[in-house]
């Protein structure tokens, strides 16, 4: 018999269970995390990877099950609890005050904080042993993207964690700081940290998870060595079929429909960007791309694309050569521009209306009102086809935009424009946190609306994205745009360099 002690996993979910009124978030989860050991957490949006997260770390209280940390039974009362027993969390949407320092925002989360010198001195210390260098006394708000991540991160490993939970982590990342972040937790995994990572890029799940368990409506259905499995062989895990390849066919671009002339737009919000000298075009028939880190100037040139921002710059805004920087969102909808802004919950959709309602926001001259009166009949039926043919998870037109998923709120928000049969479709973020199906899904609408002539322009910081439905790229940089590239003259690592560069628009 052999005697040796095998010590338990750091972490073991047994049976865990979480009911809403609408849906069963979690049925029964087992999941078994090792010492050092980097496991990846799969599935759909909506297959309960966040709610099982939000248990672990006190944030949600689970109906039924047991949480077994280093072999004992515990109740995780609060994320307060689950961070005095060692587990830390860094959530897909930071959390951070921008008018405050590194520290100042470390310290309000430290319940006995050392003085403001021994914490800047330990913020210095613990960032540059992992390679995630951040000075303590600068604003959050001169960060970037991938910056304020670090801080996330060290904010966490102050706390000496012995499990780290990552939700989406890459999402707003340059390659070349996706690579540094890795190198950064496989240091933590071979100093004994335990890492939960979330994510939807299967790559990165292969490139470095050592385990990964698969979970689909709320139950887990399979496990894998990622290392061992093809990105095509997890996807069908995930989603139970094949996830087919965007197809991308060679096209001459028809008339420009959306262009932007030297156009100039000042900023005096605390943080905003001031827009210089934007040059675009976009024709019918063609997809262009705008990457940039976070925090570029993308919200502004949104703005001022959709209306949102009246310009009172210089340049001008125009729409299949009508000059419209003077009107409004509404006036420059009926001549044929639609658009899906980055925030889904607020300005894609009302989150306590229901999805019928939300597409007459958009829709009020699509059928939707007749002689000054709302026509329910009509804004159920178009809610029940963009339901239906975006694939949908809900429980029908009249369900409310706040009790669907991240990914299937985008899905319907995206089909609503779709359906609006716009001439110019402008996009921003289009699958930040959507599962790989629902992506390419997304994204191959977007190439079917380029085929039917339509000029599509997307804002995003997926350059993957970017790479597979794009025509033309250019990078946004500190409120400057750089000359578009055809897709084939460059790649992705010229443009993640362009991205973090602080003269990119000379190059």
């Amino acid at each position: 018999m052999d005697s040796r002690i095998i010590s338990p996993p750091l972490l073991e979910l047994r049976g865990i269970s979480k009911s809403y009124p609408a849906v069963k978030a979690n049925d029964r989860v087992d999941l078994s995390v090792g010492r050092g050991e980097i496991h990846a957490l799969l599935g759909e949006n909506g297959a309960g990877k966040s709610t099982l997260m939000k248990i672990v770390y006190g944030a949600v209280k689970p109906d039924a099950g047991k949480i077994l940390w280093q072999g004992q039974e515990i109740i995780v009362e609060n994320p307060a609890q689950a961070r005095r027993l060692g587990i830390g969390m860094v959530f897909q949407h930071f959390a951070l005050f921008e008018s405050l320092t590194v520290a100042e925002n470390i310290q309000l989360s430290i319940d006995q904080p050392p003085s403001k010198q021994k914490l800047s001195n330990r913020i210095t210390e613990i960032s540059e042993h992992y390679g995630l260098p951040i000075a303590p006394d600068r604003l959050v708000h001169s960060m970037s993207v991938g910056e304020r991540q670090r801080v996330e991160i060290v904010r966490c490993l102050l706390q000496n964690p012995k499990l780290l939970i990552m939700d989406e982590p890459t999402s707003v990342l340059t390659p070349q700081a996706v690579l540094s972040l890795f190198e950064t937790l496989r240091r933590l995994a071979d100093e004994g940290c335990s890492i939960l990572y979330i994510s939807h890029k299967l790559e990165e799940i292969r490139a470095l998870c050592s385990k990964a368990t698969v979970m689909r409506a709320g139950r887990v259905t399979g496990s894998a060595i990622p290392k061992e499995e093809t990105s095509g062989s997890l996807a069908r895990m995930m989603t139970g079929s094949i996830i087919p390849d965007c197809k991308l066919t060679p096209r001459t671009p028809m008339n420009v429909e959306l262009a932007l002339r030297n156009v100039s737009q000042p900023n005096d919000e605390p943080f905003g960007v001031t827009l210089q000298n934007i040059n675009l075009s976009v024709r019918g028939g063609e997809i262009v791309g705008i990457a940039g880190i976070s925090g570029n100037g993308q919200k502004e040139l949104m703005n001022i694309i959709s209306g949102e921002t009246l310009l009172n710059g210089s340049g001008t805004v125009e729409i299949s050569s009508e000059i419209v920087s003077k009107l409004s969102p509404d006036e420059r909808r009926k001549r044929g521009l639609n658009f899906v802004p980055e925030e889904r919950l607020g300005r894609g959709a009302v989150p306590q209306m229901a999805l019928s309602h939300n597409a007459l926001l958009t829709g009020a001259g699509h059928n939707m009102v007749k002689w000054g009166i709302i026509q329910p009949l009509a804004m159920r039926i178009f809610a029940e086809q963009v339901i239906a043919k975006f694939k949908v998870s809900c429980s029908g037109p009249t369900a409310l935009a706040s009790s669907l998923s991240g990914g299937n709120l985008q899905k319907y928000i995206v089909g609503r424009e779709i359906s609006l049969a716009p001439k110019v479709m402008v996009v921003s973020q289009p699958t930040w946190g959507v599962d790989v199906g629902s992506s390419m899904m997304i994204r191959q609408a977007l190439i079917d609306l380029r085929e039917q002539g339509v000029a599509v322009l997307v804002i995003s910081e997926e350059l993957d994205e970017l790479f597979m439905i794009c025509d033309r790229i250019a990078v946004l940089n500190q409120g400057q745009l750089s000359e578009t590239t055809p897709i084939h003259e460059t790649r992705p690592e010229k443009i993640g360099l362009l991205m973090s560069s602080l003269n990119s628009a000379s190059t």
